[in-house]
Parts: structure tokens; sequence; C-alpha cells
């Protein structure tokens, strides 16, 4: 049974996790395992069958677009406080596919050319050609989220921008890009441990940004941000999915299964071949 199925068993995992109005982000259970009543050990097995079934049809996607240049896009949009889980993510749902498929960006600082352009001018660069998809990890979310809690845009502009990106997502969605815009939401006590961890190993001291600590004394102001994020750029053409992720293996699995929904929606088909196949296999047996 693939994760899709399997996380559909105790309801569909997108109306599940999907945010509406009246969502309250405290009020979700880090560690819960919405849709999912098996074992880490089940989830696993289920992640493996569900990785088949989405590199081929991730495969269907890029194929058909050879042949159709209108074809769909996919873009995975991943906010997270650090620790929460985007690399997993990469590494264990997108990282099961053909990578000549896939557009990742990690948005990072602002470098000084794009400070020079509204916030979005880097972001519309990279969204996803038809056929692809495309993977941000942190997005123009950042500059909701950071921009508000450090303050490094006027309040003004901050509203502007809800508005901006509200806009920006319609137009992307109406040209034939599907969003999956996912929040892995885990708690303070689940990122310190994950924190003093890569303190210990040393094989994970890469990993660790002393800045990271600077950023958890904000906690209670980014999760004020967030819940604004959620309330107004939740959108039916663009809605947000919250996904407890305290336990790794739930939150690879459910979003494997957001993936799995939507290219199964557009359900990408393999491209007619454009030359006589009988004839091709005559003159080959003869060659």
């Amino acid at each position: 049974m693939t994760a899709k199925s399997q996380t559909h068993s105790d309801g569909d995992l997108g109306d599940l996790l999907r945010v509406r109005d009246g969502f309250v982000l405290a009020g979700v259970d880090t560690r819960s395992t919405p849709g999912y009543g098996q074992t880490k050990s089940d989830a696993q097995n289920d992640l493996a069958a569900g990785a088949e079934e989405f590199d081929e049809l991730q495969e269907r996607l890029y194929a058909q677009s050879r042949e159709n240049p209108d074809s769909p896009a996919v873009l995975l949009v991943l906010q997270a406080m650090d620790t929460a889980g985007k690399g997993g993510i990469v590494r264990h749902v997108i990282g099961a596919t053909d990578p000549q498929g896939i557009h990742l960006k990690a948005f990072k600082k602002p470098t000084p050319e794009e400070l020079e352009h509204d916030f979005l001018w880097r972001i519309e660069r990279e969204v996803p050609r038809a056929g692809y998809i495309g993977v941000f990890d942190r997005s123009h979310y950042e500059d909701v989220l950071i921009g508000r809690v450090r303050s490094l845009a006027t309040p003004d502009e901050i509203e502007r921008r809800y508005d901006a990106i509200n806009d920006f997502e319609r137009r992307i969605t109406d040209a034939g890009v599907h969003l999956v815009k996912v929040m892995l939401h885990i708690s303070k006590d689940e990122q310190r441990e994950r924190l003093a961890e890569r303190l210990e190993r040393p094989d994970k001291h890469w990993k660790f940004n002393p800045g990271d600590i600077d950023e958890r004394q904000l906690w209670d102001d980014y999760m004020g941000a967030y819940q604004v994020v959620l309330d107004r750029t939740s959108t039916p053409h663009a809605p947000w999915h919250v996904v407890p992720a305290d336990r790794k293996w739930y939150a690879r699995l459910a979003v494997q299964a957001l993936l799995l929904d939507v290219l199964e929606r557009i359900d990408p088909q393999w491209p007619v071949a454009s030359f006589d196949v009988e004839a091709e296999k005559e003159r080959l047996a003869a060659s």
C-alpha cells in the first residue's frame, strides 16, 4: 500500500492538514500523525512504496512537457523554523526521483542586487518551467516572517507584501503551476533536542549556526508571524498545509502524500511518438 493510501486511511490528508478560516497554529499537536495510524517502521515501508509512484509520475510529468510546452508544473514551498526537517524532505522525498526534472532553490539572505528590486523579483526568476517539480527551501514567505519579526521592513510594507504574495500565487497558478505550500511545524522543545544533537555530534557541526539560538529567543514572535501568514495567504488556489513535524518520518510521509495527490490529479501522460514506431523497428533490425 502506498504512502498516499495509507495516510488517507483516516481521512483525506489534504483536508486534514489544510489551513482554513479559524485555524489556530498553537492548537496543533506537533507530535501527532493526522491520517496515519501506523508505526514508524510501517511509515518507512510506505515511504519506499510511495517513492516508486512518485518517481513514475514525475518522469511522466517531465516527458509530457517535452512535447507539450503548456504542460503544468508543480511547486513545493517549504517553510519552517530551523531544524524542522526541510533538508530531510528534499533528500528522502524529492531525492527519490530523477534530478533532471527537479528545480531546487534555497533562498538565503538577499544579495545587494536582489535588494535593489521588489522582494518577489528573485522569486519570480525561480518559478519552475513546464514539466518540472520546483522546490523552494524557504521562499518569499521569509519576507513576511523574518521581515516582520526582525523589523527588516516597515509595517506598511509588510502589509503590502501579503497582498503581493496572493497576487503572485494567483498568477502562477493561473499559468499552470500547482502550488503545494507546507509549514513543517515543530515544537520549541523538539528544536532544542535537534540543536543539542548537532552540537554533540562532530558530523553535525556543519549544520549548526549560532544564530539559530538567537532566533529561538524570538520563538513566540515567529509563531505569531506564522499565524498571520496562514491567516492572510491560505487561499483556495494556494492553500497552506501545516504538517506536524516532531516525528520526521511522519512529516516525510505526509509531504510525499500531498505531492502524490497533486501529481495524480494532473495525471501526466507519456507523449505519443512523433515517428513511425514499426518502421523504426524494421530499420533497427536491418542495421
